[in-house]
């Protein structure tokens, strides 16, 4: 009996018209992820999308990494089996039996799904006699509430049906790359990566920019940031991050406005300046881990003042979040524990005692008339250093 991954998608369903061209995608970032593992083979069937492995340690491996696929809402390493019931019984049995020699399950139910209706037996038929023969077999009890074991078993043509145990979850949302392209002013912090992996779950392929300070800010600081970088692209969020020096910027910053509003004029001019490498890039937005209150610079006055020097969408998934929300996220995609390490970025540098919470756009560009834009955007964007993730 080989070995397939069972895939399920989501939203998918609900794209009608494009829906081909949603799949399309999703196939295609599967592929991806699936890179280097020999005989591993993608085959999308009606619903479903099939990934067909040659042994059951490449199966595991597969699984995990498909488990990081946006637009997949779970996955199941199954058995492939003939669409009859003997064969189905065999196979549900084995599952079990595995699952209470190695796990201690005590409690299970069969999860059937008869996609091919010509099919003599309805799902609730289906899943009677399954759970019978499991019943028999094992010994173990049925608890269709809140099994431990939920033995799933999917028919989906005349000739082939899928047992599997229990569904892995997948981060759902849209494919990436099927909404456009954005880049993420990407830093040290916590926000920003899990602002990258919400906008990547929506479908925008993203590149990183990141504002780099020397000598204030070290090394050490740019190497977090290549981390979390490397993170994000576990999970297909980010191709490449592009460096930018900011150090002489942010200091003409500071000299020419007053000191309250040296957050906003900072953040305007990073604003500017990855405009400047969207154009570059045909980019079609930029996205921020910046959240309404969550700290004095970010309200929403201040918010209204940074935004109106990009000419881009500027994209705020994590505006609504609490910091509790966003470091669970962060747990979740594994960026948590980099985050916390204690090497600042740009944004701690030169930083006033009482910032201003109610910035004016026109109180900022007073204070940037001092300076010619245009020149310190275009110096910036000709010193950048774009880093592949590879």
């Amino acid at each position: 009996m080989s070995r397939v991954i069972l895939c399920r998608f989501g939203e998918l369903f609900l794209k009608s018209g494009n829906r081909r061209r949603f799949e399309g995608t999703l196939h295609r970032n599967m592929s991806t992820a699936l890179a280097g593992l020999a005989g591993a083979r993608v085959e999308p069937v009606h619903g479903r999308v099939l990934v067909h492995l040659p042994d059951e340690e490449t199966a595991r491996e597969a699984a995990a990494r498909l488990r990081r696929v946006f637009g997949l809402v779970s996955v199941s390493v199954a058995t492939v089996v003939p669409a009859d019931l003997e064969a189905m019984a065999r196979a549900s049995v084995e599952v079990a039996t595995r699952e209470r020699d190695e796990a201690g399950v005590t409690t299970f139910k069969i999860e059937a799904r008869r996609s091919e209706k010509r099919f003599p037996l309805t799902s609730v038929d289906l899943a009677r006699q399954l759970g019978g023969r499991v019943i028999e077999a094992t010994g173990l009890r049925v608890d269709v509430h809140k099994p431990q074991l939920s033995v799933g078993v999917e028919v989906l043509t005349m000739d082939r049906a899928f047992v599997y145990g229990n569904e892995l979850a997948a981060p759902g949302g849209l494919p990436v790359g099927i909404s456009g392209r954005a880049l993420l002013l990407l830093s040290g912090g916590i926000d920003s990566p899990v602002a990258g992996w919400l906008a990547a779950k929506r479908g925008l392929a993203l590149e990183g920019v990141y504002f780099h300070s020397p000598p204030f800010i070290g090394e050490k600081s740019r190497d977090k940031v290549m981390s979390l970088a490397r993170i994000l692209r576990s999970w297909q969020v980010l191709d490449a991050v592009t460096v930018v020096p900011f150090t002489e910027i942010q200091q003409r910053l500071r000299d020419v406005g007053p000191a309250e509003l040296a957050v906003v004029l900072y953040r305007r001019m990073m604003m500017r300046i990855a405009d400047a490498l969207a154009d570059q890039g045909r980019f079609d937005a930029l996205v921020t881990g910046e959240n309404l209150g969550q700290v004095a610079s970010q309200t929403i006055q201040n918010l209204t003042a940074i935004e109106a020097a990009a000419r881009r969408l500027v994209l705020r998934p994590l505006a609504t979040y609490d910091k509790v929300e966003t470091m669970a996220l962060a747990r979740h995609i594994g960026t948590f524990e980099t985050s916390i390490l204690p090497f600042d970025d740009c944004c701690s540098l030169f930083l006033p005692r009482h910032p201003a919470t109610a910035a004016r756009a026109k109180d900022a560009e007073s204070a940037e008339a001092r300076l010619d834009i245009d020149a310190e955007v275009a110096a910036a964007v000709s010193r950048a250093e774009r880093v592949p993730l590879t």
